[in-house]
């Protein structure tokens, strides 16, 4: 356990046959030091039934640094994808995370992970979600586990899954983001060089039909950067499509085959990650950051962040404007209204 009881700790369950894929995610995500630029400390650690080094494809190892003992002690337990998914988990490691999902910890499993939960029995009569290829192997195998087919990632009873690869990389930052804030989030996702934000409604894959065809790629980009340089406007989607040069049904079309998601849906998911940076780190009154961001009011804000965050802006403001002011960081003052 770490010296410094205020670091979240992480528990990555080891055992043999993981990915090495998401080994690296959840170490690259949780296993970086970046308190330097704002980031909470994090307290990792690789997690076995016994000290034997567990072996991967490729030659690979991983070298377990504490027991399953220590699971109870983690704030939050990942499970990375397998390589055969069929593969039994040890019978030690399912009862160790029967036992720490009874004590209300979150667990998350990424990719094929889905499989480990669904054979500790902790997937039956719950939502999930894995590999778009996996899903009827996952339905053959525990038809209790209610597969969603389409998801990035997907929470039910504080049991947390995730589709393929990329995903594992969306749904890490997203519990950052849920548990310390969206600026941690940005944060590692730019020293990742990877997307800040990506929703667990998008789709898992985006269909690129043969193009016409980067005339609407570009014209699709320009109106998404067009939007977030205007979000405290009401931005209508027939303007948007307007915008695009496009009828507002082939512009919903065009748009959802490039972003894997709806103008409407990723309108309000910019608004939302937006007013959460206002939150965070300026101390705006709740009006003015509503109009900012384009809710229009701070009750339609509220409303949309009791529905997708299952939180207030003015809990979101006390718990992660506080966090910021412990790691040093010091609320700047609002210049001007714009």
């Amino acid at each position: 356990m770490s010296a410094n009881p205020l670091r979240y700790r992480v528990a990555l369950v080891s055992f043999p046959g993981i990915r090495a894929f998401d080994v690296s995610v959840i170490t690259e995500v949780w296993g970086t030091d970046r308190t330097d630029r704002g980031v909470p400390a994090f307290d990792l650690r690789r997690v076995a039934a016994d000290a034997t080094p567990v072996p991967m494809r490729g030659g690979l190892s991983l070298t377990p640094d504490r027991s399953l003992a220590w699971l109870p002690r983690a704030d939050l337990i990942l499970v990375p994808g397998l390589d055969d998914h069929l593969t039994p988990a040890p019978e030690p490691v399912l009862e160790a995370l029967r036992r720490t999902h009874a004590r209300g910890t979150i667990i998350a499993a990424l990719c094929g992970g889905a499989f480990a939960l669904a054979q500790a029995g902790l997937l039956d009569g719950r939502r999930a979600v894995t590999h778009w290829n996996l899903v009827d192997l996952l339905r053959a195998h525990h038809p209790r586990v209610m597969v969603e087919p389409d998801a990035l990632f997907i929470e039910d009873g504080n049991i947390w899954t995730a589709a393929g690869t990329a995903a594992g990389i969306d749904l890490c930052l997203h519990l950052v983001r849920t548990a310390h804030g969206a600026e941690a989030a940005a944060t590692i996702a730019r020293s990742m060089v990877t997307a800040p934000f990506r929703t667990g409604t998008q789709a898992q894959f985006i269909e690129h039909p043969t193009p016409r065809t980067d005339r609407d790629a570009d014209a699709l980009a320009s109106v998404r950067e067009y939007a977030l340089q205007h979000l405290h406007e009401p931005l209508a989607i027939a303007d948007l499509a307007a915008r695009a040069d496009m009828s507002a049904r082939s512009f919903a079309r065009h748009f959802a085959a490039a972003t894997g998601t709806t103008p409407l849906r990723w309108l309000l998911d910019q608004r939302i990650a937006a007013a959460q940076k206002l939150l965070e780190h300026t101390d705006l009154p709740m009006p003015e950051i509503a109009r900012r961001t384009g809710f229009g009011s701070e009750i339609t804000m509220r409303q949309h962040f009791a529905s997708r965050l299952t939180t207030s802006p003015r809990a979101y403001r006390a718990s992660f404007a506080a966090e910021a002011v412990r790691r040093g960081a010091s609320l700047p003052r609002p210049v001007g209204t714009g």
